[in-house]
């Protein structure tokens, strides 16, 4: 591993210096263990502990496939679905695991008792496997996580549509909290050079999402002029939607849960803000009734910010606990885009709101290659930039869980990898302190 390390770290390996490096039998990787599965029957949620569940194991090295690549993994990140993975919610990934491995015997090698976690990287090709042509050994990189087999016809218009669709480190194996991580090669994009492997780690998974989420046709269009409601406007997810917004010449009206959060939005630029904590809203009288005259209240207040508008957009990712109040505050033919259910899956709202008033609920999930592509170019051009708040190692990866779990966090958190500490890997000088004060925005709070 020290071998690849140096080679990585020397700035000028050729890619024949990469392709000649030798490959460890093992490295390290945070891992579930399927024994643990019912770890914590009977708790609730926030009282599952990621750092219970959470291991640094030494695993075996896995075999490289055709269409494949072995990268080693300088920074990755985490996400949520690396907190439902640790906490086996709502069900466990070794389903996933159990199922892709009937598939064949390719993909056999992802069933096993262990999971390797993480849904990004940013990191550098060190072995293709057969029929690759558009990488090679010492490209630096990041991945997105849209994994498919593209077999069917479903998939061909919208990757996203493929019937064996699956998010790589959370519904395969060998993700990117790791040394090196196994991965298709059309997950693959060119690392922003004006970033370190720690914030170029950072977008991926979030940054692709909102992309589609927000931007795309598969997901609300958005376009200049719009007003877009964003529910958790400084966190992982909503600091990008906040961020093409903005660059979309689109309104956004951030919600937040305190002033620290709401100061984030001001600092990317945002000027309409409500801090829901601050407002006291509650939108459910009790577990099982919500409160329509609190949906009224958040519309009366988002009308003060829009000179008496509705909103055309609503991003939502929160689910149970804002659903009712997104449907009914969105304007009439207006969109409720969403792409999660951090609070609950069981959504309800009062359907005289959507279908009296044309309104239209998009799902989205993700996003295909293309859309990946677009989210990852605009990073590299410095239109879009990491929202990277704090860094952890990979050692202390159960506490970052942790941390994301019970809402600690603002934008993102990384996890230095192979990189031996932060700052490193910067190739565009120039580009990166024209920016600079943007990258480290959510690193300043």
């Amino acid at each position: 591993m020290q071998e690849i390390l140096d080679a990585i770290l020397s700035n000028d390996a050729t890619s024949e210096d990469f392709a000649a490096v030798k490959l460890p039998e093992s490295y390290r990787a945070v891992t579930l263990h399927k024994d643990e599965e019912q770890m914590f029957a009977g708790l609730d949620s926030r009282d599952k502990d990621p750092r219970k569940s959470l291991h640094l194991d030494e695993v075996p090295l896995p075999e490289l496939g055709p269409g494949e690549a072995l990268v080693a993994v300088m920074a990755s990140s985490v996400n949520y679905n690396t907190v439902w993975s640790s906490i086996f919610e709502p069900v466990s990934t070794f389903g996933f695991l159990e199922r892709y491995g009937r598939l064949s015997p390719l993909t056999k090698r992802h069933d096993l008792p262990y999971h390797v976690l993480g849904s990004d990287l940013a990191g550098v090709v060190l072995r293709t496997g057969a029929g690759v042509n558009a990488w090679k050994p010492g490209d630096e990189v990041v991945a997105h996580c849209l994994s498919v087999e593209l077999e069917s016809p479903d998939g061909h218009n919208d990757t996203m549509m493929d019937p064996e669709q699956r998010i790589w480190g959370f519904e395969t194996n060998f993700g990117g909290l790791a040394q090196i991580a196994l991965v298709k090669t059309n997950q693959l994009l060119p690392k922003p050079k004006h970033l370190t492997w720690e914030e170029a780690a950072s977008p991926g998974l979030v940054n692709s999402t909102a992309y589609r989420q927000l931007v795309s046709q598969n997901g609300a269009g958005m376009k200049q002029g719009d007003n877009v409601l964003i529910w958790g406007a400084s966190g992982g997810l909503g600091s990008y939607a906040t961020q093409y917004a903005l660059a979309g010449g689109a309104t956004p009206i951030c919600v937040v849960s305190s002033e620290s959060k709401a100061e984030i939005c001001r600092a990317m630029g945002a000027e309409a803000i409500i801090d829901r904590s601050a407002e006291g809203y509650k939108f459910w009288k009790d577990e099982n009734n919500q409160d329509p005259r609190e949906w009224k209240r958040l519309g009366s207040k988002i009308r003060e910010f829009t000179g008496g508008e509705d909103v055309d957009i609503v991003f939502e990712h929160p689910g149970r606990e804002t659903f009712g109040a997104s449907v009914y505050v969105t304007r009439k033919g207006g969109t409720i885009v969403t792409c999660a259910s951090t609070s609950g899956y069981m959504h309800q709202y009062d359907n005289r709101y959507l279908w009296m008033s044309l309104k239209r609920i998009v799902g989205s999930h993700f996003a295909n290659y293309r859309e990946a592509f677009e989210a990852n170019r605009l990073v590299a051009k410095g239109k879009i930039h990491p929202t990277l708040s704090k860094v952890y190692s990979l050692e202390e990866t159960g506490q970052a869980a942790l941390d994301v779990h019970h809402n600690k966090h603002q934008g993102k958190v990384g996890v230095l990898c192979l990189a031996p500490e932060e700052g490193m890997g910067v190739r565009d000088h120039e580009l990166r302190a024209k920016h600079l004060p943007a990258i480290n925005r959510f690193r300043n709070i």
